[in-house]
C-alpha cells in the first residue's frame, strides 16, 4: 500500500566546496526528475560539514536552483551571494593568539632542557601550542550566512523553522556528535552551527559555542542519517560527494602536471596529494557503507536512496573548485551525472518510489537538451555525436537491466 503523502528526509554529507557544488548540481537533477517532491518542504534535513550549508538553505525555502544561482553562478540579490573568497579569509585573530603564547612556550621549553634535563625533541613538542589550529577564519562566512538566513521568509533560528533541520558538528574535547537543531541544541544560530559543522581541522579553527569547541561533523560519521530515520520517515534521500577513485574499473587519471593528454596509470604516480586524497575518500566511504548497512537493518521500513559520483570518474576525483569557471563546470557535471545515474537505475527506482506514491519524470530524464546552466561552461566537452549518445544510452540501459536482475 502506497503512502498518499510520503514523509521524506534529506541527508547531506560533507566534502568542502567540492561537496557543496556537487550536491547542488545533483539536487537540481533530482528536483527535476521527482516533480512530486518539494525539496524546500521535506519532513527533515540533516547536514554535515559542507552539506550543512545546503541543508540550511533548503530548510529556509531556498530551492536547489536558487542555491545554484547564489553559490555557483554568483548571480541574484547581493544579500544571497556566497562568494568563494568568503572561505579563504586568513584567521588573523588565531595567528595573533598563538603568536602571543610563543614567548611563554619558549621559556617552558628552555626550562625543560636546562633544569629538567629533557631532550631537545621533547622540549620542542611543547612549542606545538604556538601553531595555529586553522588557516582560515569563518567569521566572514558566518556574517554572510546570517544575512542570507535573515531575509524575509527565512530564519537564522532553528526554533522558527517550519521543518526539522539538524546540523551535526563534533565536540573537540569529547569526540561526541553535537546535533545542533535538536532540543537542547537549537538555541545556537544556524549560521554558527554551519561554521561549527564545517570547521575542518587544519583549515578552520574550532568554533567556540557555550564554552565548548566544535569541529567538522564528519569526524564522527559521514551522513548522520539516523537523525532522520528515527523520525519514522518513508524515504530518506542521501547525497555523498566524496568517493574513492577506482582506477581498476577502466578509469585513468589525467596528469595535471604533464598535461591533459598524459595519463597516470597508477594512483601512486600522482604523488602525495593523490595518495592522501584517495586515502581520505576511502576512509570516509567505508564508514558510509557500514552506516548504510546498519540503517537498513535497524530501519527496514524506510527507503534509503543513495546518490554519489561515479567511482570511475577522474574529473570528479581531481576537480578544483576555487575558480568561477570551474565551479560552473563541476555543477553541470554533477547535474548530468545524476541524470545518467537515474536513467541507469530507473527500473529499480521505479519500484522503490512507487511503494510511496512517487514516480520519476522519465520524459525529463530522457531529454538530451537539458542543462543546469543556460550557458555551457567552457570546460565542458562538446556535445556527443548521435552514435556516441546512442552508445551512452545503451550503456545506461544495460546497467539498468543488470541492477534490475540483481534486485530480483
Amino acid at each position: 500500500m502506497t503512502a498518499p503523502h510520503p514523509r521524506i528526509g534529506l541527508a547531506l554529507a560533507g566534502g568542502g566546496p567540492l561537496g557543496a557544488i556537487y550536491e547542488i548540481g545533483a539536487l537540481c537533477a533530482l528536483a527535476e526528475a521527482l516533480p512530486q517532491v518539494d525539496f524546500t518542504a521535506l519532513d527533515g534535513y540533516v547536514g554535515v560539514s559542507a552539506g550543512s550549508f545546503i541543508a540550511a538553505g533548503l530548510a529556509n525555502g531556498m530551492s536547489p536552483r536558487q542555491l545554484c544561482t547564489s553559490f555557483v553562478e554568483n548571480r541574484g540579490p547581493r544579500s544571497d551571494l556566497i562568494r568563494p573568497d568568503l572561505f579563504f579569509r586568513p584567521a588573523f585573530a588565531e595567528y595573533a593568539q598563538r603568536l602571543a603564547a610563543l614567548p611563554r612556550l619558549l621559556l617552558q621549553a628552555g626550562y625543560g632542557v636546562a633544569v629538567q634535563r629533557r631532550t631537545l625533541l621533547a622540549a620542542a613538542e611543547g612549542l606545538g601550542g604556538a601553531l595555529p589550529t586553522g588557516l582560515f577564519s569563518s567569521a566572514a562566512l558566518q556574517r554572510q550566512l546570517t544575512q542570507v538566513f535573515s531575509a524575509p521568509g527565512r530564519s537564522n533560528d532553528f526554533r522558527q523553522l517550519q521543518r526539522r533541520l539538524v546540523l551535526v558538528a563534533t565536540d573537540l574535547d569529547s569526540g561526541v556528535a553535537a546535533p545542533f537543531g535538536l532540543p537542547g541544541w537549537d538555541h545556537v544560530p544556524i549560521s554558527q552551527a554551519v561554521a561549527a559543522s564545517a570547521a575542518l581541522p587544519g583549515l578552520f579553527p574550532p568554533e567556540p559555542i557555550d564554552n565548548r569547541w566544535y569541529v567538522d561533523g564528519a569526524l564522527k560519521k559521514t551522513l548522520h542519517a539516523r537523525v532522520l530515520l528515527d523520525l519514522g520517515l518513508d524515504v530518506v534521500l542521501c547525497l555523498n560527494p566524496l568517493v574513492p577513485f577506482n582506477a581498476g574499473a577502466g578509469g585513468e587519471l589525467p596528469h595535471r602536471v604533464l598535461g591533459a593528454r598524459s595519463r597516470i596509470p597508477r594512483l601512486v604516480d600522482g604523488g602525495l596529494p593523490v595518495v592522501l586524497s584517495q586515502t581520505f575518500r576511502s576512509l570516509i566511504h567505508s564508514r558510509l557503507e557500514l552506516g548504510l548497512k546498519g540503517y537498513e537493518a535497524s530501519h527496514p521500513g524506510t527507503e534509503i536512496l543513495l546518490f554519489e559520483p561515479d567511482h570511475r570518474d577522474p574529473e570528479m576525483f581531481l576537480a578544483h573548485t576555487f575558480g568561477y569557471a570551474q565551479r560552473r563546470w563541476l555543477a553541470e557535471h554533477a547535474y548530468q551525472h545524476t541524470r545518467a545515474d537515474l536513467r541507469s537505475r530507473r527500473s529499480v527506482l521505479r519500484r522503490q518510489l512507487a511503494r510511496h506514491g512517487l514516480a520519476l519524470d522519465e520524459a525529463v530524464l530522457d531529454d538530451p537538451q537539458r542543462h543546469l546552466l543556460q550557458r555551457r561552461p567552457r570546460q565542458m566537452p562538446p556535445p556527443a555525436s548521435r552514435a556516441g549518445l546512442a552508445l551512452k544510452r545503451l550503456d545506461e540501459v544495460l546497467n539498468d537491466l543488470e541492477r534490475a536482475l540483481a534486485a530480483r
